[in-house]
């Protein structure tokens, strides 16, 4: 069995999360990767067993939650290091898994950041990245308004964004359930702005919710070296880009958002209360 101590990322997207892979990948001790299958892969495999007829009419129930909770330590065997931050926003709604199969403490890192900022940066993500022909997609947000007979527009694509089939919204809840189910203290949360005004003051603080030694890290020197492939799986090629030195990406949703938009975008941020 692995000896490998495992943390979480979950959180909302657009709020920081592949900048503190990438600073927290540095440390020679930590693994900080893209988002992993390791919990859809779980849920899926945990709902076969419930419905599989060699399963429930012979059920070895131990035997199963071993080969449920031992997906982890097989997806990361090829990491030569002591402790690994696992990325995927479901984490904070299914701490269960975590605790249940995987049988570690959860401690989850929840990179957060205005609601209206967090639109305005997809929106201009979408502007930067046209369709084309030859492309070999649309943009995952497009796809699905496509899919589903919505016109294209900006409006449309926010709702879409924020409702409950779209990242952020489906983000948001998962962050709801892990507090209605009493998980709050597992959940560390990085507003974005603190981020990139005071990184090494924020980073201090995760270690210490991580109980895990400080790291010096490099500010100016920051490289995401576990890079997806965005353009075939997002449709946008620079949704994981991350710039070589800590700066604030200062979209102003005034001037991006429509006025309708900026007005659902009130009160969300139910993470400070």
């Amino acid at each position: 069995m692995s000896t490998k101590k495992y943390f979480f990322m979950a959180g909302l997207p657009r709020s920081g999360s592949t900048l503190l892979s990438a600073l927290l990948g540095q440390n020679p001790q930590m693994y900080a990767g893209p988002s992993s299958p390791v919990f859809s892969t779980m849920y899926l495999l945990e709902n076969h067993f419930r419905v599989d007829p060699f399963f429930t009419g012979f059920p070895k129930i131990p035997q199963g939650n071993s080969i449920i909770g031992n997906i982890i330590h097989q997806y990361y065997s090829d990491v030569d290091k002591p402790v690994v931050i696992d990325k995927n926003r479901a984490w904070a709604g299914n701490i269960r898994y975590i605790e249940g199969y995987i049988k570690q403490d959860a401690k989850l890192i929840c990179p957060v950041r205005d609601i209206d900022e967090i639109l305005a940066s997809f929106i201009a993500m979408i502007r930067r990245n046209p369709y084309r022909e030859g492309n070999e997609r649309l943009n995952i947000i497009d796809e699905q308004l496509v899919r589903n007979g919505i016109a294209i527009n900006d409006n449309n694509r926010c709702d879409y964004i924020a409702g409950p089939q779209g990242i952020l919204g489906q983000s948001m809840q998962a962050m709801q359930d892990g507090i209605d189910q009493g998980f709050i203290d597992r959940m560390f949360f990085v507003e974005y702005k603190r981020l990139v005004a005071n990184p090494e003051k924020v980073l201090a603080e995760i270690y210490e919710f991580l109980g895990r030694p400080f790291f010096a890290h490099n500010f100016s020197n920051i490289e995401n070296t576990e890079r997806e492939n965005d353009i075939a799986t997002y449709g946008m090629a620079d949704m994981h880009d991350v710039r070589k030195q800590i700066s604030r990406a200062d979209i102003n949703p005034k001037n991006v958002l429509s006025q309708y938009v900026l007005d659902r975008c009130g009160k969300l941020d139910f993470w400070r209360n």
